[in-house]
């Protein structure tokens, strides 16, 4: 199916922000790489800040959906240890289901994420802000509740520890496939998962004022 001209200036403005930034990267170097002209980018989405909002709009509202969506099934489980592994689950699964192109995000776009959070642009801190804290905030309650006496310093702290793992987890596969020597495969997206989830299990769960318990044991085909 053939992309509209707005796509395809969506899809050029994800590329030319991935490598290069927010900063560096103009509306005249977005319009060159899409063979259209600076008059149609101003004419869909006006400014350079509008732009990356629809971009994050487009590719987080599916992501956001589908965490919330997980996240209220596993709020329903009793046990406290076993309701921390599937909400932890319910944050980070999304993320690799919505890392293929066209379903909410592509390593691409995950990319940008990590350059435009590095980078500190005070429109794209907003955008992000707009796009993730909330959905962060619930997380962030669902977490507290698994781990009585976790003092929110810590919940806040470890939350960023999670997404930066996801952050280099999806952008840089190839390190760990790399570093293993080739014994570890880092584009098996279910071993991350699970990787991920029980290192973070792990962090949450040692938060606790109450005595910290065994992982329960992933079961693999579950994302």
């Amino acid at each position: 199916m053939r992309q509209s001209l707005k796509e395809t200036l969506l899809r050029h403005a994800v590329t030319l922000f991935s490598q290069s930034g927010y900063n560096a990267v103009s509306l005249r170097d977005i319009a060159k790489a899409a063979g259209a002209n600076v008059g149609s980018l101003t004419y869909h989405f006006g400014s350079k800040a509008n732009l990356l909002r629809e971009i994050y709009e487009l590719h987080t509202r599916p992501m956001n959906a589908r965490r919330l969506e997980l996240l209220g099934e596993a709020r329903r489980i009793s046990n406290p240890d076993e309701r921390l592994m599937a909400v932890l689950r319910a944050y980070v699964v999304p993320a690799f289901i919505s890392s293929t192109e066209g379903d909410g995000g592509g390593a691409e776009f995950t990319r940008m994420r990590a350059v435009l959070s590095a980078e500190g642009n005070p429109d794209a801190r907003k955008i992000i802000a707009d796009a993730f804290d909330e959905t962060s905030r619930v997380f962030i309650d669902a977490l507290s509740e698994c781990v009585p006496g976790a003092s929110p310093e810590g919940l806040i702290w470890r939350s960023q520890f999670l997404l930066g793992a996801l952050y280099y987890t999806l952008v840089n596969p190839e390190r760990v496939t790399r570093l293993s020597g080739g014994t570890v495969d880092g584009e098996d997206r279910e071993a991350a998962v699970n990787q991920i989830v029980e290192a973070s299990y792990a962090s949450f769960r040692s938060l606790s004022t109450e005595l910290a318990a065994p992982a329960p044991r992933i079961t693999k085909g579950r994302n």
